[in-house]
């Protein structure tokens, strides 16, 4: 119980600083699509906005802003439609918390399901610890304080993978139902775990035959599944329903198959992601433009948006994975990362680590696992300690802009990637109050998600609109996602161009945010060469 109540505490703590952070953190490029579509299921009862994400983390978002009166607003997009629905009535802030608040109880079962893995494999103290690393991980708080569909699939597809081994162990037709239960939770928050989890399952099995050839185990195959067809059935009826139920028990024609099945929109669903993930999604990555994605894009993302005291903490794991490499238990935490990361390697949609949050789930108890190894030589205990300093430090400096983190190995994200690893809109909340601190009234910016009018209105954000090939004056502040995504609408029309701040130094970063000055001369038009330096009372960092 003792360990039960210092995990609790863990959460608590980490959940707080998630809650504190909401405020802070302004409407991200992803939510107001989301939270149109969730407030269209909760309305009308439909899901037709747009089916390429299921509706379970949608409609838990869209539960607050719907109790407090948000209905649906039919403009050109969805995601005008989110953004009105936002400021309906004036009361933006609200209506962003109620969304975020719709993702906090995922979190909380994310966090619950590392606790209880780590504890029914490993130990008391393996279980505090793993809990404890994921609630200290950077992209694990960023995401779980936004009104997306990333921390849903984090906790669905753990639960479920939870569900999966304790029914592999013990088989019964109750664990047949929270296996189905689990699956079809996971299938409802994002369509990547139906690649992931089947995956996981494969990675599962790889280790345990590779165990049982080694001679470790006695009963047969066949007698295995036997033991197991039944409730096997049970959780693939259960599933089902769970899914069904999802969307609301809806039937009809599902586009492009021409037969009517039972919740027609999951698979439209599946049809447009498999249309997408062929297409590709237009990313930036180490210098390059590409809608084809890199397959290495996942791996160097988590190498460098992961927290380097607990890669080191995970790289300790793996000698003790490998120490006990004939229990299958020991694997487990690999097999989910592998079933996560291998798919998603292999997948074109390369635009954030947030597609691949489950890896941290295994990490965290592979990072458990290390340090408790480390805490029993007195050479080594040191260095965990430095360690576990290292990650609370860390992530603590990027407060409250976790999402904008990056490890030591990228102080010059910006010449990595952009997009949802960096600079996603969040930070207009940020720079309004960082402006108004300047005693600036008026800025140039632009962001992808919010116009002009929406800006001055929350968070007072006063913006003239950057240009790509026009020099500004004044405070300016490039998003790193518009830059190297679209050159600010110029959209690499013209091989070679270069915007005209690209050869500046920054004054400071805010967030994922590049803030830059340029004063006014009297009598002299705006150059393109670097920047003065601001007046010191304004100065606050350089890069």
């Amino acid at each position: 119980m003792r360990s039960l109540a210092l995990a609790a505490w863990l959460i608590a703590i980490a959940a707080a600083r998630i809650l504190s952070a909401w405020p802070q953190i302004g409407i991200t490029y992803d939510e107001p699509a989301h939270l149109a579509c969730g407030i269209e299921y909760l309305s009308r009862h439909t899901y037709r906005l747009e089916p390429q994400h299921p509706p379970l983390a949608r409609a838990a978002c869209a539960f607050g802003p719907f109790l407090a009166g948000v209905r649906p607003v039919d403009s050109a997009s969805m995601v005008e439609d989110g953004v009105a629905e936002f400021y309906q009535d004036g009361s933006v802030r609200r209506h962003l918390l109620l969304d975020r608040a719709g993702v906090l109880p995922f979190f909380v079962l994310a966090s619950v399901v590392v606790y209880f893995w780590a504890l029914r494999h490993f130990s008391s103290v393996v279980a505090v610890l793993a809990t404890a690393f994921f609630t200290l991980t950077p992209p694990i708080l960023a995401h779980a304080g936004l009104g997306t569909t990333d921390m849903t699939l984090n906790a669905c597809l753990g639960a479920a993978f939870v569900a999966l081994i304790v029914w592999a162990e013990q088989p019964t037709f109750r664990h047949g139902v929270f296996l189905g239960v689990g699956a079809g939770l996971a299938a409802l928050s994002k369509f990547t775990a139906l690649a992931y989890f089947p995956a996981a399952a494969a990675f599962s099995l790889l280790a345990w035959l590779g165990i049982r050839f080694g001679g470790r185990q006695s009963k047969s195959p066949p007698l295995l599944i036997r033991q197991r067809t039944l409730s096997f059935a049970l959780a693939v009826l259960v599933g089902g329903f769970v899914i069904w139920a999802g969307y609301l028990f809806s039937f009809g024609p599902v586009p492009e198959w021409n037969i009517s099945l039972p919740a027609p929109q999951f698979f439209a669903g599946i049809l447009q992601v498999l249309f997408h993930n062929e297409a590709g999604h237009v990313a930036w990555f180490l210098g390059s433009l590409d809608s084809q994605g890199w397959w290495y894009f996942f791996p160097v993302m988590l190498a460098v948006k992961t927290p380097l005291g607990l890669l080191v903490l995970a790289a300790a794991g793996l000698a003790v994975v490998w120490k006990h490499r004939n229990s299958v238990r020991y694997w487990l935490p690999l097999a989910l990362i592998a079933g996560t990361l291998v798919p998603a390697m292999l997948g074109r949609i390369d635009i954030g680590t947030r597609h691949v949050l489950p890896v941290y789930l295994g990490l965290s108890i592979l990072a458990a696992l290390g340090f408790e190894s480390m805490l029993r030589h007195s050479v080594a205990r040191l260095a965990a300690i430095v360690l576990l300093v290292w990650i609370v430090v860390s992530g603590a400096l990027h407060y409250p802009d976790s999402l904008a983190y990056f490890n030591e190995l990228a102080p010059h994200p910006e010449t990595i990637t952009a997009d949802s690893d960096l600079e996603w809109g969040q930070d207009t909340v940020l720079l309004a109050r960082r402006l108004k601190k300047l005693g600036a009234t008026q800025a140039t910016c632009s962001f992808w998600n919010l116009d002009a009018e929406h800006l001055r209105e929350w968070p007072g954000l006063n913006c003239r609109p950057l240009l790509p090939l026009q020099s500004a004056t004044g405070w300016i502040a490039v998003s790193p996602t518009n830059w190297r995504i679209s050159q600010y609408g110029l959209g690499y029309q013209l091989p070679g161009a270069r915007l005209w701040f690209e050869d500046w130094k920054p004054v400071e970063r805010l967030g994922g945010l590049l803030l830059y000055y340029q004063p006014t001369a009297p009598g002299r038009a705006p150059t393109t060469a670097g920047p003065s330096v601001p007046p010191s009372s304004l100065r606050r960092a350089t890069l």
